[in-house]
């Protein structure tokens, strides 16, 4: 039987398994190397492979399911969370393609993306704090013939490589002065005029092909348009866009509590001492874990209050991440403190959780700004 003729379910349980082996076996003997600073892209093809980073877009890409891609972050994510929030990448990469309307993206290029054949990122945490406020657009594009042409810098893009690209956005100007709208645009790492710079070392999260970008009269064509404008776009995808990050969170806190019951049969007769023990975050964990699947069923949801209860799941799966990474390292004591310690690596990872676009303080602003909208005054 062909695999693709089996049930959607089975479907689904085959690419976890497959993902679940990935992760413990090939993931799990790099993890340190990628935290200093590998780039680990025959695992991340090899998930693609599988459809793990595909498995929210729609037939014939994918399985149309983003409760799906989430579980398979997560499983990605309790072993290694800088892997996790590269998985996160590619995927919303491939969402940025898929929902462009653009046929030059949607076709093969969008089928190289989701066989891993190709690797793609994200450069949008700086429209992101744009939209709310929080700092301005950096990359600007002039309309020339054929295209634009995109100039700026941008300082920390990741899953890249030479013969990457990454999902930007940049305001539209004309004679220099923005004409009050953003391109939306698939850009290349290996396009005349765009120079990928080393980034200063990390505390963690080493291996995410994490660069800054210098765009110097960088060409862009109408083929790589995503959107013109970007805003409707982003309005469409803004909610699939933050709640596939609550994988990462999902994954990491439930490998803080996989530490925590490691050293239970050792050190549970002191750690009964402690706030936050294992058998309470699991309970937490997993409602949380049941709320986003729910979300899931309905990522394109229009709502105001739709995307304000995606905010509150990502900033809960952020403070519960920190919360059980913290767990963690005391439930492990000195163990846990060791540098090659796998709890001190997911510390590390829980910080970046938090800090992430959207951080924490970026998800509590939008939620105060959106729940404004929407209460009556």
């Amino acid at each position: 039987m062909n695999p693709k003729d089996l049930p959607q379910e089975a479907l689904a349980q085959t690419l976890l398994e497959q993902v679940r082996a990935i992760a413990q076996g090939p993931l799990a003997a790099q993890v340190q190397d990628i935290d200093k600073g590998l780039y680990p892209r025959e695992v991340l093809q090899a998930l693609a492979a599988a459809g793990a980073m595909s498995a929210h877009l729609p037939a014939p890409h994918g399985h149309g399911s983003y409760a799906l891609a989430l579980k398979a972050m997560a499983e990605v994510s309790r072993v290694c969370g800088a892997t996790g929030f590269m998985m996160w990448c590619q995927a919303v990469c491939g969402l940025y393609m898929e929902r462009s309307g653009n046929p030059a993206l949607m076709g093969t290029p969008l089928a190289l993306h989701s066989s891993g054949a190709r690797l793609g990122g994200t450069a949008l945490s700086n429209p992101m704090k744009s939209y709310a406020q929080i700092e301005s657009l950096l990359l600007k594009a002039t309309p020339v013939e054929g295209g634009y042409m995109v100039n700026g810098t941008l300082p920390w893009v990741s899953n890249l490589g030479p013969d990457h690209y990454c999902g930007a956005i940049a305001a539209v100007v004309d004679k220099g002065e923005p004409v009050g709208r953003e391109l939306m645009f698939l850009m290349r790492c290996d396009a005349a005029g765009l120079e990928m710079r080393e980034c200063p070392s990390f505390s963690g999260m080493e291996g995410t092909g994490t660069y800054a970008l210098a765009l110097k009269d960088c060409f862009v064509p109408h083929d790589e348009v995503i959107a013109d404008p970007a805003k409707p776009t982003i309005a469409r995808i803004r909610a699939a866009f933050v709640m596939l990050q609550c994988g990462m969170a999902l994954g990491v806190t439930q490998g803080a509590i996989d530490s925590m019951w490691a050293v239970e049969g050792q050190l549970g007769h002191v750690n009964q001492f402690l706030d936050d023990r294992p058998d309470a975050l699991q309970a937490e964990l997993d409602a949380l874990e049941q709320r986003v699947m729910k979300l899931a069923e309905t990522p394109f949801d229009p709502s105001v209050e739709f995307f304000i209860d995606v905010l509150d799941a990502r900033a809960h799966g952020a403070e519960l991440s920190l919360r059980a990474a913290q767990s963690a390292l005391l439930h492990q004591g000195a163990r846990g403190y060791l540098l090659t310690s796998e709890v001190q690596r997911r510390v590390r990872e829980s910080h970046f959780v938090a800090i992430v676009t959207p951080a924490i303080k970026h998800l509590r602003k939008e939620m105060a700004r959106l729940s404004a909208e929407v209460l009556p005054a």
